[in-house]
């Protein structure tokens, strides 16, 4: 045949076994290419063998068949398979015109296969496998090879974006489970499949083969291991980083962004599997929406409340007991395999432990050891504690701990350390990296060598059924272990073997690794992997109930790296189980007891739990007194953390109370006025300042703390940036806009080369300069900056981080200027709405995001429900922070403008008045609020008639503006215009 072929290719019956799905759906798409006819015809290595005349028949049927030659159809050593041996050597020699065969796996082939006349397909590219197979039934390709439209991936190109775990080659059955699972999952868009069942039966191992097997099927894989909510998190999370959707500080912005990815990605070719998750709560809010799929493994079978459909993976059927077994221990027969499996109850885990004892003991009776696993004979000293276990297992694992450590002490030992780790994945790289001085005398030799250290590894894994782990280390060049996984049943075991004193020992030596790993930075970035590393291990190392001093900052960093990521739940968790312990042994004025209790505060705050947060500062505060101490920096720390929650609480008043205490506490007690740590103390004041409205006061603290820090620091230290912020902030709020518009330009050119482009501090420092901006009616360059600092701010801590409703109302109320009223509108309703519900429908930022919202409604012509919603929420705010401060003032003006919308002019003239009146004292009769009142009274005099007075009114508000802003700013030309002033409420940071 030639490229320019007529005739109607024949038609093909490709026969496979499971295991090479991929390779199947290629070949086949690869013959339809070339408009051939193919039947798939899935074979299972442990069906019955069919009789002679069947296979005949079979071979006999029109068109050529080609078989797809694996590992199953190449072990032709024992019982079934060498039956199907027996059918090569009879069958294929009288069939090989109409029969062809393709290899893929890297075994040479037994001499019954030779006959078949089989060809490679691996390792040698799709071009030349698609010639090959091709050639295999008498065609040859008419075109280029390119993958067209959704064809398949060729089998060795894997997903795009994947991190499935390394294929087990002795996986075993599962065939029509596994079929059924890709069925349930392709049988629409979106769908989820939860594998359950008990422990030991290869959950796992079994959704780790699904993903091999499909892996064509995908352009992405991911596997997330999924023991507990925090791993959860930080494994889903990590997806975000390997696609460079985020390299955000806080777990919550990269789970969100992975999240709207694969919800928006169209094709949906993507596979996300959440292995161990029995935590529901904990973990369903992880699982992603979309076109694409979700596996999950767990017990637990209410997934089936989140639309997951219930797959149940039983024991091994006999069959495939025997099969597994013989592969794991080849001198076995498959009647003592069968022996095996039913002392076992075919349960796959303790089998694969127990044929790997016997392969590992050539000399040992097969016959005797059967015997022993039937009577449940203990075979060394068993657990001091009950383990839920059958005898028969229990049996088997107290053999493979007896043997190791009477054979291998070294490996031994390493084995019972490793049970002070989390089992679902034990820290290979922080062992490796441990001090010899840290470990056992036999293990210290063998973490020097990487030969020695691989090689211990790899005995565990062979002998108790280990799942492991390679990787390549760049800097050498060499593949080493990188992780194991040890199964909790078994753990459970060797954990209740031990002695007391045993346990003591251990615990310690894995406290040392743990403390030997922290690299002692969690707020830097470049050290959060290894924190999410040490994390799983502090519970079951025994580190929270350790006294030592090293462990206990080991916990706080932890802590602290819990709190920069945004994990405020698991960091208060374990705050709250650190001070538990710690305050049972130490006294409850240690300095680490202390640092405890700050931090278990602060994750109340992130958790918007601002009362209990409240009370625990309280708390703090009221032990340092009783406990006679009036003076130094743990004061300090507590004062400044009460006045954080009040802040947060909107209780502005206490705050700067609390504040001016603490900075005139610190400038008497620490001597230097302006030390880093006084500034700080002073910077918090200016905040506080700034909250009750007393913007030139705050502003002039601001500008203090600023030129010191220059001064002290440098002028690109992050706090004096900080400073440089806060301070441009303020001259905004003065109306001092040429001033606040090139500091914070300034500001935001030397943060981007400072910090980074996407670091918190520069974004919030853009989201001012964009307000400076559109102050200054550069709408469009505002709505630019602003936009990408809301994106990028919500990548970094998610859509209800209190930075992000900040940007959000602002941006709304930019939106409005720009006319896009409905977008305006919707954003400004839901973010009112999650300001309730994080901070308390009377919060000030809730009911000032309502005041805004009032506006809005105005433009939409809904005049009563504004009117009143305006009233409503101005008599809120005067009642949450006094009639004085500037954003009741603001709220006023609202309201006079809603009520003269109504036809309420006389209440709009008397409320207006009344406004300014209060106004000039509190923010001067030039501010720019003051300025906007009198022009607002102003329209509503010249309404009633009252022109002379307007008229006077008119021309000291545009003289003032014109003064401050200029005559031809647009903010000038808008009161010239007699269009109506309003006044929008913008929170500041907390």
């Amino acid at each position: 045949m030639n490229a320019g072929r007529l005739t109607t290719p024949p038609p093909v019956s490709l026969v496979y076994a499971g295991v090479s799905n991929g390779w199947a759906q290629w070949i086949a798409w690869v013959l339809g290419q070339e408009d051939c006819p193919v039947t798939r015809l899935r074979w299972s290595p442990l069906s019955p063998l069919p009789g002679m005349a069947a296979l005949e028949d079979f071979f006999a049927r029109p068109g050529r068949v080609l078989l797809v030659l694996d590992d199953w159809y190449l072990r032709f050593d024992t019982g079934r398979n060498q039956q199907w041996a027996q059918v090569l050597r009879q069958v294929m020699p009288r069939l090989h015109d109409r029969v062809g065969a393709v290899t893929v796996t890297t075994r040479a082939l037994p001499e019954e296969a030779v006959s078949l006349g089989a060809v490679t397909l691996r390792g040698i590219g799709p071009e030349e496998a698609r010639r090959r197979v091709l050639a295999e039934v008498g065609l040859r390709p008419r075109t280029p090879y390119t993958r067209q439209g959704e064809g398949p991936r060729y089998p060795e190109d894997p997903p795009d974006v994947t991190n499935n775990p390394r294929r087990n080659p002795r996986f075993t059955g599962r065939e029509v489970l596994l079929n059924d699972v890709h069925d349930t999952l392709n049988a629409g868009p979106g769908r989820r499949v939860l594998l359950h069942g008990p422990p030991g039966v290869g959950k796992s191992q079994a959704a780790g083969e699904y993903a091999r097997r499909f892996a064509s099927e995908y352009d992405l894989i991911w596997w997330v291991p999924a023991a507990t909510k925090a791993a959860a998190r930080e494994g889903f999370a990590a997806l975000a980083r390997e696609v460079g959707l985020s390299e955000g500080d806080q777990l919550t912005g990269q789970i969100e962004a992975v999240q709207d990815a694969l919800k928006k990605d169209g094709k949906g070719r993507w596979l996300v599997i959440f292995d161990g998750a029995e935590d529901i709560d904990g973990i369903a809010p992880l699982l992603p929406e979309g076109r694409g799929q979700v596996l999950l493994t767990a017990q637990n079978t209410e997934w089936s409340r989140h639309g997951a459909r219930l797959r149940e993976l039983p024991p091994f059927d006999r069959d495939e007991s025997v099969a597994f077994a013989c592969r794991r221990a080849p001198r076995m027969t498959e009647a003592q395999a069968g022996e095996l499996a039913a002392a076992l109850g075919d349960l796959p885990l303790v089998i694969d432990q127990s044929a790997a004892w016997i392969d590992a003991h050539p000399a040992a009776d097969i016959p005797r050891y059967l015997t022993s696993i039937r009577a449940g004979e203990p075979a060394g000293p068993g657990p001091k504690t009950p383990v839920a276990a059958p005898p028969a297992h229990r049996q088997v694992w107290a053999r493979t701990l007896g043997s190791l450590a009477a054979r291998s002490p070294a490996v031994h030992e390493l084995l019972l350390l490793l049970t002070f780790f989390s089992p679902d994945m034990l820290p290979v790289p922080l062992l490796r990296a441990a001090r010899p001085s840290d470990l056992p005398t036999h293990l210290a030799g063998s973490v020097g060598e990487p030969g020695t250290w691989d090689a211990t590894l790899l005995t565990i894994s062979e002998l108790t059924s280990m799942r492991v782990e390679f990787a390549t280390e760049s800097r050498q060049d060499t593949t080493s272990i990188v992780s194991l996984r040890m199964h909790r049943s078994f753990r459970r075991f060797i954990r209740a073997s031990l002695t007391p004193g045993t346990e003591r020992e251990y615990a310690a030596t894995a406290a040392r690794v743990l403390v030997a790993s922290d690299p002692g930075e969690p707020g830097a970035p470049r050290n959060w992997h290894r924190y999410a590393e040490i994390l799983p291990h502090l519970e079951p190392s025994g580190a929270l109930d350790s006294d030592d001093g090293d462990v206990r900052q080991l916990l706080l960093n932890c802590i602290d790296y819990l709190r920069v990521r945004g994990e405020y739940q698991d960091g208060w968790d374990l705050a709250r189980r650190v001070l538990d312990r710690w305050r049972d042994t130490s006294a409850p004025t240690d300095s680490r007891v202390l640092a405890a209790a700050h931090q278990e505060a602060r994750m109340l705050r992130g958790l918007g739990r601002y009362e209990e947060a409240e009370k625990a500062d309280r708390g703090i505060l009221g032990l340092l007194g009783e406990t006679g101490v009036d003076s130094g920096l743990e004061l300090l720390r507590a004062k400044d953390g009460l006045g954080a929650t009040l802040m947060a609480r909107g209780r502005y008043d206490e705050a700067r109370a609390l504040y001016e205490e603490a900075a005139q506490n610190a400038t008497d007690w620490l001597g230097d006025r302006y030390v880093p740590q006084t500034l700080q103390f002073r910077t918090n004041l200016a905040l506080a300042l700034g909250l009750q409205g007393h913007y030139t006061e705050s502003c002039t603290l601001h500008r203090e703390v600023y030129d010191r820090r220059v001064g002290l620091l440098g002028a690109r230290a992050r706090r004096t940036l900080q400073s440089g912020y806060y301070t441009a902030r303020m001259l905004r709020l003065l109306g001092r806009l040429p001033e606040a518009r090139s500091l914070q330009a300034y500001n935001v050119h030397l943060l981007r080369r400072t910090l980074d482009e996407a670091h918190r501090q520069t974004l919030l420092a853009e989201h001012n300069l964009a307000l400076c901006l559109r102050r200054d009616a550069e709408f469009e360059e505002a709505r630019a900056i602003m936009r990408d600092a809301r994106k990028r701010l919500i990548v970094l801590s998610g859509a209800d981080h209190p930075d992000v409703l900040m940007v959000n109302l602002d941006y709304a109320m930019l939106l409005r200027v720009l006319g896009e009223r409905t977008k305006a509108r919707g954003l400004a309703e839901s973010t009112a709405r999650a300001y309730a519900a994080r901070l308390g429908e009377l919060h000030p930022y809730a009911i000032g995001a309502r005041n805004n919202l009032a506006l809005l409604m105005l433009d939409d012509g809904e005049t009563e429900a504004a009117s009143h919603l305006a009233d409503e929420s101005m008599r809120q705010l005067e009642a949450a922070i006094g009639r004085g401060h500037v954003w009741s003032l603001g709220c006023a003006m609202n309201c006079a403008a809603a009520l003269a919308a109504v036809g309420d002019v006389e209440g709009a003239e008397r409320l207006g008045r009344d406004a300014l009146g209060r106004a000039i004292p509190a923010m001067g009769a030039d501010h720019v609020l003051s300025a906007n009142l009198r022009a607002g009274l102003a329209l509503d005099l010249r309404t009633l008639g009252r022109a002379e007075e307007a008229a006077a009114l008119e021309r000291v508000a545009l003289m003032t503006l014109s003064a401050s802003h200029g005559p031809d700013h647009d903010q000038t030309r808008y009161m010239r215009s007699r269009a109506r002033p309003y006044w929008d409420f913008e929170p500041q940071p907390i």
